[in-house]
């Protein structure tokens, strides 16, 4: 089925639209809560400032559940939940609510594998300067892996993206949505190549992006 393209652009903009609504509201929920379970998985663990054993082993027990569960079918399995806390399993708000679930715990594991990065001798150091556990985090921990953190935000944006396309598939809005409606439905090759276009110029976007933040904060 042929597309009027001269009234097409709009429905291709307000799809354009919907997705990047659910990849930047995901990033700024799934960042808070994914920071706060990174900080709190590595100050838990073994020798961390507040050890503590069985928080550690459930966070991370959570975690390695859900990362490795294809997205398609987390979007699936949780929607009784999505419907529970949104009210359906249809729309932007119903695909913003597994992705901000399954980014989280990306975002988590992320922060946490760059704080261990951080050389040990520093927390030590301030440590004997008499720094406080809340000084040594935002001084130390988190001065010191913020550069690579970004780029792992990056990352997870970039994997928001898809995650966004994906959901848009099974009726959550946006690219992907607009993608099986107009283009795979209707076979119609022409919708099909300019989505994918757009997908990839939002991914080169978000990844300039990353990059060139993560360079001014490690240059400091």
């Amino acid at each position: 089925m042929r597309v009027d393209w001269t009234t097409f652009w709009q429905t291709l903009l307000v799809a354009t639209g919907e997705t990047l609504a659910m990849v930047l509201v995901t990033l700024l929920f799934a960042s808070v809560l994914g920071i706060g379970l990174g900080l709190l998985l590595f100050l838990s663990r073994t020798g961390g400032l507040f050890e503590n054993r069985v928080l550690f082993v459930l966070l991370n027990l959570v975690i390695n559940i859900v990362r490795p569960i294809p997205f398609i079918i987390f979007l699936v399995a949780v929607s009784p939940m999505t419907r529970m806390v949104v009210g359906t399993t249809i729309g932007i708000a119903a695909a913003i609510f597994p992705m901000i679930l399954v980014a989280a715990c990306a975002i988590a594991r992320v922060v946490e594998n760059n704080l261990m990065s951080v050389d040990p001798g520093m927390i030590e150091a301030a440590r004997a300067l008499g720094a406080t556990p809340l000084q040594i985090i935002t001084g130390v921990l988190i001065r010191e892996a913020l550069g690579p953190l970004i780029m792992g935000l990056t990352f997870i944006t970039v994997a928001l993206v898809d995650f966004s396309a994906v959901a848009g598939m099974v009726g959550g809005g946006g690219l992907g949505n607009l993608a099986m409606t107009y283009g795979y439905n209707r076979f119609n090759t022409s919708v099909m190549v300019v989505t994918v276009v757009i997908l990839i110029v939002l991914v080169q976007l978000a990844q300039h992006a990353g990059n060139y933040f993560s360079r001014r904060i490690m240059r400091r």
